[in-house]
């Protein structure tokens, strides 16, 4: 994999949180820093679009004639069967 250099700004209050963090032995130095953000980010983007689109599937699929407890058993039913 290619590295790409970049340069950045931050305050003194954000170098002050960033040396911090490495200071207490969560990262080895500003990069690793920077690319663990970059991860979290991604997997929160994940995690919104993933969403997003059951939202969407769900306005979709229309109104449903079943009733609300119908709709919450089959969904302990998937929960149960999905962890155990």
């Amino acid at each position: 994999m290619a590295l790409v250099k970049k340069s950045i700004t931050v305050t003194d209050r954000q170098e002050r949180w960033i040396r911090a963090q490495i200071e207490s032995g969560e990262y080895g130095n500003d990069s690793e820093y920077f690319r663990d953000l970059i991860r979290r980010d991604q997997e929160q983007n994940a995690r919104y679009r993933a969403l997003k689109e059951a939202i969407q599937d769900g306005l979709d699929s229309g109104l449903s004639d079943r009733t609300v407890g119908e709709v919450w058993a089959e969904a302990e039913q998937r929960h149960r069967a999905r962890h155990g």
